[in-house]
C-alpha cells in the first residue's frame, strides 16, 4: 500500500495526530531498534538481552521491552518456576519489522566509515570557520 492509499484511510504520518506518526516516533527510540534486532534471532531472557546491548540500562531495557509488548511487536512469556523466569520474543509484526531495522543496520554498518570521514569533514571546516 503506497502513501497516497494510506492517506485514503485517513492515515498520515506527517500529521502530529495522526496514529501512524506515534508509531514513528517509538520507533525512533535506538532501544527499541536494538531491542528488536536483538531478538530477531529468537527469544531471549532479559539478562541475555542486557549483556548484548552495550550502554542500556535495567529500567532502559524493561520500559523498552514494555513499549514493545504494549505496541504487539514483543511477546513476554512467563514461566512458573522458582526463580521466575521470564523471556521475551518477537511476534509475526516484531518479525516483520525487524527485517526492516536488519537492512538499516546493514546498511549503517557498509556507510559507517564514509559518514565518520564526513564527520571528520565537517569538524575540520567548522574549526577553519571558528579559527578565520
Amino acid at each position: 500500500m503506497d502513501s497516497e492509499e494510506n492517506s485514503c484511510l485517513g492515515y498520515d504520518a506527517f500529521r502530529r495526530t495522526c496514529p501512524s506518526h506515534t508509531v514513528l516516533e517509538m520507533l525512533a527510540s535506538k532501544w527499541v531498534y536494538l531491542v528488536v534486532c536483538a531478538l530477531r534471532k529468537g527469544r531471549q531472557r532479559n539478562g541475555a538481552l542486557a549483556r548484548k546491548l552495550e550502554g542500556i540500562t535495567p529500567k532502559m531495557l524493561t520500559q523498552t521491552l514494555r513499549v514493545l509488548e504494549r505496541d504487539g511487536l514483543v511477546r513476554r512469556q512467563v514461566y512458573p518456576v522458582i526463580p521466575p523466569r521470564v523471556e521475551y520474543e518477537l511476534t509475526d509484526l516484531g518479525q516483520n519489522l525487524a527485517g526492516l531495522l536488519t537492512q538499516i543496520r546493514s546498511w549503517a554498518e557498509q556507510h559507517a566509515p564514509e559518514i565518520k570521514d564526513a564527520r571528520a569533514r565537517a569538524s575540520i571546516a567548522n574549526e577553519d570557520e571558528l579559527a578565520a
